[in-house]
C-alpha cells in the first residue's frame, strides 16, 4: 500500500513528542514515500532553517539508497567513495535518515530528522520507523 498520510502524521507526532521530552530541542521531520517524494513535513518552533532541507534530504536518501543514512555513511567510508558517485545530487549520508518498512519487509518510504546531534537524529528516525511495523 505504501506510505499513507495517516502513518506519516503518526510518525511526525511521535518524533516531535520524543524530541520535546527526551532532547528538549526543536527538530524538522520529513516523511517521504517509497520514491522519495514528500508526504508530510513539520518544523518545530525554533528549529533552524537549514534543518528543513537537511531533514528532507535524509528521508530521500534513506529511501533512494534503501538504507539508513548512518549505514550509507559507513558504506561510503568503507568503500572510500563520495556520495556523488551515485549520480544523484540530492543524496546525503548525514545520519538521521531511516528507511521505513512494514512488518512484511516492504519499503513504505523514509523519515528524516534534523536538528539534534547526528546520532540523536538517527535514534529518533529509527524509533519512528518502528511505528510502521
Amino acid at each position: 500500500m505504501g506510505m499513507t498520510f495517516q502513518l506519516a502524521e503518526k510518525m511526525l507526532a511521535a518524533t516531535i513528542k520524543q524530541a520535546q521530552s527526551e532532547y528538549k530541542r526543536p527538530v524538522s521531520v520529513a516523511v517521504v514515500d517509497a520514491y522519495g517524494l514528500l508526504v508530510a513535513f513539520a518544523r518545530m518552533d525554533g528549529a533552524r532553517l537549514r534543518t528543513v532541507e537537511i531533514a528532507q534530504g535524509k528521508a530521500y536518501s534513506a529511501t533512494r539508497m534503501l538504507s539508513n543514512t548512518d549505514a550509507f555513511l559507513e558504506r561510503l567510508r568503507r568503500e572510500d567513495v563520495p556520495a556523488s558517485y551515485f549520480c544523484d545530487p540530492k543524496l546525503t549520508a548525514l545520519p538521521g535518515g531511516t528507511i521505513v518498512k512494514d512488518a512484511a519487509g516492504q519499503v513504505l518510504g523514509g523519515i528524516g530528522i534534523s536538528g539534534l546531534a547526528p546520532h540523536e537524529d538517527q535514534a529518533l528516525g529509527n524509533a519512528a520507523a518502528e511505528l510502521a511495523l
